[in-house]
């Protein structure tokens, strides 16, 4: 029982000191510009591994980022971004509804032998989630992951303003196949700048964020053109921190 009970105050102390790791991290970030993510590392070796090593990224300070991206982006990803506390509970419920329907329609096609049809399971994630998860998670899908993730997302809502949090997420954000940051982007896609970019190149720019190697590679998709309209216009009431 003893034994038991210290091996239990030895996981609590490791949780702990991870904890202390990570806010440490985020304490450093309201001064220091991060070098990479956790997702970024895990790319480079990917790339590396599978001998096509392509990297473009190029760190631009929050004014250095065209408006228009800033507010494409909120409006596509996280449209009330300035007001919550990082996590939008209803978001993440509808997600989860959407993903059980999908879920079970591909289901019952199944038992009917019918061909499946790919399902497209949607996140409900905050930008602050997604910043998160990139700076210091892996890609699995667990209970124990997710739990980890609200809890830095906590911690990056707290030590960090919300413009701190915007910028370093448009920094390090994919983009394409090693394409990371708002500078690289605009670079490989448009040939300027991030500070240049026009409504509807950031609009473009937004809709690819949820699958950017396969937009990378279907520039002139149809979904892409349109989305983008629909994206220009809602910007027009995304807010800015």
């Amino acid at each position: 029982m003893r034994k038991a009970f210290h091996w239990l105050m030895l996981v609590a102390l490791s949780l702990l000191v991870l904890q202390l790791f990570f806010i440490g991290r985020i304490v450093l970030m309201t001064v220091i510009d991060p070098q990479s993510t956790s997702f970024q590392r895990s790319e480079a070796w990917r790339l590396a591994t599978s001998g096509t090593l392509r990297w473009n990224q190029q760190w631009r300070d929050y004014d250095e980022i065209s408006s228009n991206l800033k507010r494409a982006v909120i409006a596509s990803e996280d449209d009330d971004f300035i007001n919550h506390d990082g996590v939008e509970w209803e978001a993440i419920e509808k997600a989860w509804a959407r993903n059980a329907k999908a879920e079970e329609a591909a289901a019952k096609r199944a038992e009917k032998n019918l061909p499946p049809r790919q399902v497209k399971l949607r996140g409900g994630s905050t930008i602050t989630q997604q910043l998160a998860k990139n700076l210091f998670l892996s890609g699995e899908r667990t209970l124990a992951r997710k739990g980890q993730e609200l809890v830095l997302t906590y911690a990056l809502e707290k030590i960090l303003s919300k413009e701190r949090i915007l910028e370093i997420y448009l920094n390090n954000v994919e983009w394409g196949e090693g394409v990371f940051g708002a500078e690289a982007a605009a670079r490989h896609y448009f040939r300027k700048s991030a500070a240049q970019l026009s409504a509807y190149e950031a609009g473009r720019l937004a809709v690819m964020l949820p699958r950017p190697r396969y937009f990378e590679k279907v520039p002139r998709s149809a979904y892409l053109n349109h989305r983008a309209q629909v994206i220009v216009t809602r910007m027009r009431s995304a807010e800015l921190p």
